[in-house]
C-alpha cells in the first residue's frame, strides 16, 4: 500500500497544485462536475483562519503536501516552530522549495501512523487534505491526538462519504484505485463520533463532500 501511495503522488506531482487550486479550465470543470463546485481555495482559507496570525507555539503540518495553500501563512509565523511531515518524498520536496528558506520550519519524511514526537508536544496539529489518503485512519486519529497538548487544537479538512453519489463514485472507482485516496472513509456521523471520543470540543462544517473542523483537546 505504501508504494502505491508514493507512486500515485509521484505521478501527480506536476498537476497536484493546479487541480487543488483550480489553476486551469480542466481542473475547474473537474471540481464542478465531481466535487459539486466545492472551492478548495476557500476551504483552505477557512482552515488556516483557525491558526492565529500571532501564533508562537509548536505546530505539526501532516501531510504538508506541496504547501500550496500554507506557504504564505507558515512563512509569516516567524515565532512559531513548524514541522512539515509527509509520506511522499515528491510532495515534501516541493514543500521544501516553497518553505525551505525559513529557519523556523523543518521537514520530515514520515508516517502519520508513527509520528516522531513525544506525547503532548504540539500546540496545533494541522491535517489539510490528508486523512482520505491515510491507510490506517484509526491510527492516524490516535497519533495526531497523542502528540497534541491538553488545550491544543486539531485542525483539518478532508473527504467524507455519503454526501454526493458522483463524488463517492469517483473516489471508489478512480481515486482509490490509483492510490490518491485509501478506503475506508467515514461518513459525517462516524467522523463526528470519533472526534467527540478524542476531543473536548468539536466545531465542524460540511461543504459538499469535504468536512473542515477545529477540535480542542
Amino acid at each position: 500500500m505504501g508504494d502505491k501511495i508514493k507512486n500515485a503522488y509521484h505521478d501527480s506531482k506536476d498537476i497536484y497544485d493546479d487541480v487543488l487550486t483550480q489553476g486551469n479550465i480542466l481542473s475547474k470543470l473537474y471540481i464542478k462536475f465531481f466535487w459539486s463546485g466545492t472551492d478548495d481555495n476557500e476551504i483552505a482559507r477557512k482552515v488556516l483562519s483557525y491558526v492565529p496570525d500571532d501564533f508562537d507555539g509548536t505546530l505539526l503540518d501532516v501531510p504538508v503536501g506541496t504547501a500550496v495553500f500554507t506557504e504564505e501563512k507558515w512563512k509569516g509565523l516567524k515565532n512559531a516552530k513548524i514541522t512539515c511531515l509527509d509520506y511522499s518524498a515528491d510532495m515534501l520536496e516541493k514543500a521544501k522549495r516553497r518553505l525551505g528558506d525559513s529557519s523556523h520550519i523543518s521537514f520530515i519524511q514520515g508516517d502519520v501512523g508513527q509520528l516522531p514526537f513525544a506525547a503532548e508536544e504540539c500546540d496545533i496539529v494541522m491535517s489539510m487534505n490528508g486523512f482520505h489518503a491515510f491507510p490506517d485512519k484509526e491510527k492516524a486519529f490516535q497519533e495526531t491526538s497523542r502528540v497534541l497538548k491538553k488545550g491544543g487544537s486539531f485542525i483539518a479538512c478532508f473527504y467524507i462519504r455519503g454526501k454526493s453519489k458522483r463524488t463517492d463514485w469517483l473516489v471508489k472507482n478512480i481515486l482509490s484505485k490509483k492510490g490518491w485516496f485509501t478506503p475506508p472513509f467515514p461518513d459525517e456521523k462516524e467522523l463526528v463520533r470519533k472526534l467527540h471520543e478524542l476531543y473536548a470540543t468539536v466545531e465542524y462544517y460540511v461543504d459538499g463532500s469535504i468536512v473542515y473542523f477545529k477540535c480542542m483537546k
